[in-house]
């Protein structure tokens, strides 16, 4: 108990939650949370924002996030109050800076006089000197051994479920769990998709075959594969993604060549994709946004995961969410260990999927039995 007080500036134990759960600060109006990268990043920040929200609820709750944050925040119910995107900073939001938008950035932020900064981007290296620069009151975050010190720092170690670290985080800026998971909602006026004409009330399956790195994504063959299974079944199959990943939905449809199979990649904003995936039986992606939004949202999922990005990102129960973990541990062309991760190691240069092994019989059993289970649940 000394060590842990020591490390933790003094502040007082009040509780224990996924971590250790400290002492509340004093009169906390204004809190931000820094929270940059894709859509599944956001999503894994829910469970520590709403507990801050429980734990300060009189308290503002600013995201400082990306325009892909803005864009979900809009569209679902989410304990954030307001969205400030984030101007391009290296190792915050990656693109070219300028500095006098960064300066503008920051006065602005600092003339709001935020109480409490809440940094849960990565490992602190560029994050933490970002989170120091807003001039709060208090500030608590993950830290590296080379990244700048906060008031609070839990020890940032890769091989961590994202969604248990943020909590962890702020378990140190004194809020209790509320969930363990995200929870949201569609925003008032994002309404499930009407029925087709043509679907003849078949249950409808929505498949995300992208990922940002190409390692996680299944092969268009084995979506292909599980989409020709799923519509013999009698669902009907839409495959999703952004613009970048149309030529790969495209790809799967052309391979299952059948009716009930088509693509909507390009074709949604985000309020279209959250009334899409409420509207599904179940949901098929790899580790990826989609997927985890559709988690989010309640809808059964089946992931397809590479055993490391199971400890970051998986989904922690089964009754509603399945998992197919590849097992390989090395570059399929090199041989290099992939388990090294970050600064532990350099990536090698090859981009070949860790989980093409996995079956499409295996994913499909997954898909019939979440289907069946959600059909039988009242309401669904």
């Amino acid at each position: 108990m000394e060590q842990l007080t020591a490390e933790f500036g003094g502040a007082g134990l009040a509780g224990t939650g996924v971590g250790p759960v400290l002492e509340k600060f004093d009169a906390v109006s204004r809190i931000v949370v820094l929270r940059g990268g894709g859509l599944g990043d956001l999503i894994f920040a829910i469970p520590a924002i709403a507990a801050l929200r429980t734990a300060y609820p009189e308290a503002s709750i600013t995201l400082l996030g990306t325009p892909v944050h803005k864009a979900l925040i809009a569209a679902t119910k989410s304990p954030v109050d307001e969205v400030q995107v984030l101007p391009f900073s290296d190792g915050v939001r990656p693109g070219a800076e300028n500095e006098d938008e960064l300066n503008r950035f920051f006065s602005d932020m600092r003339a709001r006089r935020f109480d409490l900064a809440v940094q849960i981007h990565g490992g602190g290296r560029y994050s933490n000197p970002f989170l120091l620069r807003l001039g709060a009151r208090h500030t608590v975050g993950t830290r590296t051994p080379d990244a700048a010190s906060l008031e609070r720092t839990v020890p940032y170690v890769y091989y961590q479920h994202e969604p248990l670290r943020a909590l962890e985080v702020a378990g140190f800026a004194g809020a209790f769990p509320v969930d363990l998971e995200a929870r949201l909602a569609p925003a008032d006026g994002v309404r499930p998709l009407a029925r087709a004409a043509d679907d003849d009330g078949r249950p409808l399956v929505v498949m995300h075959p992208g990922a940002t790195d190409p390692r996680r994504r299944w092969p268009a063959e084995r979506f292909a594969e599980l989409a020709v299974a799923c519509a013999a079944d009698g669902f009907q199959v839409v495959v999703v993604g952004d613009v970048s990943e149309r030529a790969i939905a495209d790809r799967i449809v052309e391979l299952a060549a059948s009716g009930p199979v088509r693509s909507l990649a390009g074709q949604l904003d985000m309020a279209g994709l959250v009334a899409l995936l409420v509207s599904a039986a179940v949901v098929v992606g790899n580790d990826s946004g989609p997927r985890h939004l559709a988690q989010a949202l309640g809808v059964p999922t089946v992931g397809i995961f590479w055993t490391g990005n199971v400890i970051n990102a998986g989904a922690l129960g089964r009754s509603l969410h399945r998992i197919r973990a590849s097992w390989v541990t090395t570059c399929p062309t090199c041989g290099v260990d992939v388990t090294q991760v970050g600064w532990t190691a350099p990536r090698c240069a090859h981009d070949d999927s860790l989980v093409a092994g996995i079956e499409a019989r295996d994913v499909h059993e997954d898909v019939r039995s979440l289907a069946a289970t959600e059909l039988a649940r009242p309401e669904a």
